[in-house]
């Protein structure tokens, strides 16, 4: 992918005197690899671990139509496919029980180089254990953490996560848009190589929250984690490409020789400053949960909040949030500020993207004045490190409040791959 120097020089502002300086390196953890619950830190402080890939988690629902979230599994194998950002030598999981009913009972896990569809490449099939078992208990509202497993992976490879359930789950924790294929078989079939017994498959993940690598980049903060909604999220890319704005981000870094931890902490239709049943919990709740706890993060670009401005109007999905003034939404971004900046973490705000023609844009207006301040906000005030403005990067020149064309995946709100590659390219590798 080229870089446009142009979009680079519209698309970023620092703000003055502040720069995204790389943290110093982190010492060398004695014992990372044993089984462990996750813990709200935000650098896992001497851990030689970095995130590999990273999904935020959220209750079961169906918002978008059938999934397998409220009837949850029994005697099923799940293989999900991801693919990492950095590589190295060693592997573990993250798994999520959050938002389950009771405890979850993992039979079994594998990681594999992904082949194919459901298929994973001959003889890179390793059994993850838990605490030295490869069966693993997580209570309801836990997380666990695998052993680490030798397993060589580079950056930008794609690797095979195999669950095995045979006990029935209950409803699941999950993540609803993955803009990826998972895979369903009944019975045990987690050290299967090729795909034939994954007789269905959805388009969302499950239980499985991140995957991260060690033994590959030296242990230091250079992290980056991506927080925000729908556009966070990869709502309007082609599936199974990879083409999520993080995602360009990440190849833009590899393509420079130097791979780093990106991750993925977007929701679609979160708000920094409401609940919403089928869209997770606010941004400000869960950010420690989500954000703090990846190892060694440090850096975290923050874009969201058009959801809390256009989320109390007719027709969005589920039920009518409470109306969010500009405001509140300033004051739910300077709690995030706030939360990063207690753990050392560094900060990008994020301008909200235009939404003139889709269905945030109310006949009135209010939603584009709301817009118009918040951003107005972001690139002015000086509470964030730094600034990327996302709405001069994919705006019509000709008509500002409306994305470009070129830029559209046609609803008017999200853009196409082609306009979350424009947006990675606006993020400085350097100041990063």
């Amino acid at each position: 992918m080229s870089t446009s120097s142009t979009l680079q020089r519209a698309g970023i502002a620092l703000v003055a005197g502040l720069t995204l300086a790389t943290l110093p390196h982190a010492a060398t953890a004695t014992a990372a690899d044993t089984a462990t619950t996750a813990t709200t830190s935000a650098a896992h402080k001497g851990s030689p671990w970095h995130g590999g890939w990273a999904t935020s988690p959220q209750m079961p629902s169906a918002p978008f139509g059938p999934n397998w979230s409220q009837s949850g599994f029994a005697n099923h194998t799940v293989r999900q496919v991801v693919r990492v950002t950095t590589g190295g030598a060693k592997a573990r999981i993250e798994l999520s029980n959050r938002y389950g009913t009771g405890p979850l009972r993992i039979t079994g896990a594998t990681v594999a180089l992904t082949d194919k569809g459901a298929s994973v490449k001959a003889g890179t099939v390793r059994h993850l254990t838990f605490g030295k078992g490869r069966s693993v208990t997580i209570p309801a509202g836990g997380s666990v953490r695998s052993d680490g497993a030798p397993f060589t992976v580079r950056a930008l490879e794609s690797v095979t996560v195999t669950l095995y359930l045979a006990e029935p789950t209950g409803p699941a924790t999950f993540h609803t848009f993955s803009s990826a294929t998972s895979y369903r078989a009944d019975g045990d079939h987690r050290a299967d190589r090729d795909g034939a017994a994954f007789t269905e498959s959805g388009d969302s993940w499950y239980f499985l929250t991140g995957v991260e690598v060690a033994g590959g980049a030296p242990a230091r903060r250079d992290g980056i984690v991506t927080f925000g909604d729908s556009i966070t999220d990869g709502v309007g890319s082609a599936a199974n490409a990879d083409n999520r704005y993080p995602d360009e981000l990440a190849e833009r870094f590899a393509a420079a020789g130097r791979p780093r931890s990106v991750l993925n902490h977007g929701i679609a239709g979160n708000q920094v400053t409401n609940d919403w049943s089928w869209a997770g919990e606010k941004g400000v709740k869960r950010f420690s949960e989500d954000v703090l706890s990846e190892p060694n993060v440090g850096t975290v670009i923050v874009l969201e909040g058009i959801n809390d401005i256009g989320g109390s109007g007719a027709g969005v999905p589920g039920q009518p949030t409470p109306e969010v003034s500009v405001e509140r939404l300033i004051a739910g971004h300077r709690a995030l500020i706030r939360q990063a900046h207690a753990k050392g973490i560094k900060v990008v705000g994020a301008t909200l993207t235009p939404i003139k023609g889709s269905f945030y844009d109310d006949a009135q207006k209010v939603n584009e004045a709301k817009r118009d301040a918040f951003n107005a906000w972001v690139r002015t005030s000086g509470a964030y490190d730094a600034v990327v403005d996302f709405d001069r990067v994919v705006r019509d020149p000709q008509d500002p409040d409306r994305i470009l064309p070129a830029y559209d995946s046609k609803d008017h709100i999200h853009p196409n791959d082609a306009g979350y590659r424009a947006m990675a390219a606006a993020l400085d590798l350097d100041e990063l």
